[in-house]
């Protein structure tokens, strides 16, 4: 192994990309329901329709192995429900939306959105150290003996953080969930700024969420190549006000204010599945 001098070490490429840990599969399903069919069944129809229904939730709601689901009534037009999942895989992920379509409650459920992501965790703390390390001694970007390497660094990052990359999904009563990118044209373009002004900004941007750890919790997911957004992000707290206090500050972070591009915000209660009964009561 060939160790390199600073000299020679500053003209070497080092990748843009920071390092990423993947986790649990995510699936958001926003569906509006069908009340005016509802209505028109008989209450014994809608009775046997809603104990297969609470009967089957209730099932994959409590969590198992980074395996759950949740619902939550949503708040405004953009839907009425959302089915939360979180699973192993993506192949678990088809097994449960086709769970809830084969139940009969599903003929009462229309589509209006959905989002499709995986638990991530940026190493960007981290990354540019690694890099360093590796090319100090020698070792080429992408060549065989840095992709073991940086394979290796993973592997103890996964296992140090696993609890993080497969959570519960969070009791708390209220969900925000919001999809997003970093801005890439025009007068800003986030993926043309050097590794070390990407990690001083994301340093800074965090720093902005650790103040608000105590009243929400944070879960990020990765989107590229699996949905419309690059990023989806869950918030859950007890108090949605601090929803509002929380996205109005970072606004003023620079990393928000500069590059940062919004989805459209959903705001949900949770609700158990023996609490469904009550919820589409007539």
């Amino acid at each position: 192994m060939v160790f390199m001098t600073p000299e020679t070490l500053s003209e070497i490429a080092l990748p843009p990309v920071p390092l990423t840990v993947e986790g649990a599969s995510v699936l958001h399903q926003m569906m509006r329901f069908r009340w005016t069919a509802w209505r028109a069944l008989a209450a014994e129809q809608r009775g046997e329709i809603l104990q297969e229904a609470v009967s089957a939730l209730a099932a994959v709601e409590q969590p198992a192995e980074g395996r759950q689901s949740a619902i939550f009534s949503l708040l405004g037009h953009k839907g009425d429900l959302l089915f939360l999942h979180f699973r192993r895989s993506f192949e678990e992920l088809n097994q449960a939306e086709l769970a809830l379509a084969r139940l009969r409650l599903n003929d009462y459920l229309e589509p209006v959105n959905s989002y499709l992501s995986i638990i991530e965790l940026g190493l960007y703390e981290s990354t540019t150290k690694i890099y360093s390390d590796l090319a100090s001694k020698g070792v080429q970007p992408n060549s065989d003996e840095w992709k073991q390497e940086i394979e290796a660094v993973l592997q103890r990052q996964r296992q140090a953080m696993a609890p993080r990359l497969w959570p519960e999904i969070p009791a708390a009563k209220y969900i925000c969930f919001y999809p997003m990118d970093r801005r890439r044209g025009e007068s800003v373009n986030w993926y043309t700024e050097p590794m070390a002004g990407r990690k001083r900004m994301m340093h800074e941007h965090g720093m902005v969420g650790r103040r608000y750890a105590g009243e929400v919790r944070q879960i990020i997911t990765g989107s590229i190549g699996f949905d419309d957004w690059e990023w989806g992000v869950d918030l859950f707290a007890e108090d949605p006000l601090v929803f509002k206090k929380l996205f109005y500050e970072m606004r003023f972070d620079y990393v928000s204010a500069v590059y940062a591009l919004f989805g459209a915000f959903v705001v949900g209660l949770r609700v158990p599945a023996a609490g469904l009964a009550g919820l589409l009561e007539v």
